[in-house]
């Protein structure tokens, strides 16, 4: 089928489109919104303006929305007026995202598709965590850790590529802490730096931290395609 992916750059998001290529499906273009807020809870907010570099990186086109509200009626208004784009420039048959265990977003998306007459198609639905996570790095997605909000997760672990050694370090947090490990309860968010989609890996050339002390962000000031590496 011809998907079109909601896309935010992360982990989930990038790693739905590398197994729905593996299972057939043809990714024609990618749909990124811009939410007002970071209280979304349907959207990925950070270092979303970056995501066009990876767009470029993985030869999938992009459209893109700015979202005046963080209000759900409001995000799926848009996303739906993105759909229509795409049904009729791509001529798409289904909408992937990388959903893995929130209801509620995967019942809204179902809704949507059902409206439109598409095909919701969520390969990582139900995903073991401590598997999945580890499947992410065998499979050579490079991934670093960009918003942390979760006790347990401190300073350290702001712009922070995951290595193997990591996934453990990070299981144990999780059960002290009783956080997700895979953050889709927006513990944490992700960005993909590199993975086998990509024809070039993204290069940061400048960036800031912010820390309150209990939450952070990791604000990716300049980047490009690293066209060396």
């Amino acid at each position: 089928m011809k998907l079109a992916c909601l896309f935010s750059g992360g982990k989930d998001s990038t790693y739905a489109i590398h197994v729905a290529k593996k299972q057939g499906h043809d990714v024609v273009c990618l749909l990124s919104i811009f939410p007002k807020s970071e209280e979304s809870h349907l959207l990925h907010h950070p270092n979303l303006e970056w995501t066009k570099l990876q767009s470029e990186s993985m030869n999938i086109p992009q459209l893109t929305a700015i979202s005046s509200s963080d209000d759900t009626g409001n995000e799926l208004i848009i996303i739906e007026n993105l759909l229509r784009h795409a049904k009729v420039q791509f001529q798409i048959d289904g909408l992937l995202h990388g959903g893995i265990k929130s209801k509620f977003q995967k019942e809204q998306f179902e809704t949507l598709c059902l409206k439109l007459n598409l095909i919701p198609v969520a390969p990582l639905w139900g995903t073991e965590p401590k598997k999945y996570m580890n499947d992410l790095l065998d499979s050579g997605f490079n991934f670093m850790m960009i918003t942390v909000s979760s006790d347990g997760l401190d300073e350290q672990w702001l712009g922070k590529l995951i290595l193997k050694s990591d996934i453990e370090i990070l299981n144990n947090l999780s059960s002290k802490f009783g956080f997700n490990l895979n953050f889709e309860g927006g513990e944490a968010e992700t960005f993909v730096i590199d993975c086998p989609l990509f024809s070039n890996p993204i290069k940061i050339n400048k960036f800031l931290k912010n820390w309150d002390g209990c939450r952070g962000r990791f604000e990716i000031v300049d980047a490009e395609l690293n066209y060396n590496a």
